[in-house]
């Protein structure tokens, strides 16, 4: 079984971001996967931008993505990039954090002009922190994202074929991504 860290990098209790990862979470689960998920807006604001490296949050945190196979980072964009917060936890990983993992990258906003954030904000900072294989990540409309008063979201039938078609190539990708040695 592999190891799965969903990672949530929305600011926001209500997000719609966070719950459509909880969702896809879902999926990887049924899938045989153990997943964890990590709600970076639950990490202490003051150990994120005070740049604690010995908060037990960071500390947790750290731990979790050397344990995780496979890493999924979901963020809301804004200002054509990923979320602050995601910014501050990704700044205080080891830089080789991501060494030998397979990594799927997913972003929410309000308009396809963000669409590229992905490519051009995301993309090269997980490739930086030495992940082995960075699958074809996904942009979701947040109007194609109905968030229910349980908790639950409801996603537009063809945002949910994408990300079904994204979230099964991460999964399969899990299977053929060799486990290599964190950088130290």
């Amino acid at each position: 079984m592999t190891t799965v860290l969903s990672v949530s990098g929305s600011p926001s209790a209500s997000s719609r971001t966070a719950r459509l990862l909880r969702h896809l979470d879902a999926r990887l689960a049924a899938q045989g996967h153990e997943v964890i998920p990590l709600d970076i807006r639950t990490v202490p604001a003051d150990a994120l931008l005070g740049a604690d490296f010995r908060h037990p949050a960071i500390v947790e945190a750290t731990e979790l993505f050397e344990r995780a196979d496979g890493v999924v980072i979901a963020t809301p964009v804004y200002k054509a990039a990923y979320s602050g917060v995601l910014k501050a936890l990704l700044d205080l990983l080891p830089q080789y954090a991501l060494a030998g993992k397979t990594v799927l990258p997913l972003a929410t906003g309000g308009t396809t002009a963000h669409v590229l954030a992905i490519d051009y904000a995301l993309r090269p900072v997980l490739s930086s922190m030495g992940a082995a294989h960075i699958v074809q990540g996904w942009f979701t409309l947040d109007k194609d994202i109905t968030a229910h008063d349980d908790g639950s979201v409801t996603v537009a039938p063809a945002a949910a074929e994408a990300l079904t078609q994204v979230v099964d190539q991460f999964s399969a990708a899990l299977g053929r991504t060799p486990l290599l040695a964190a950088a130290s």
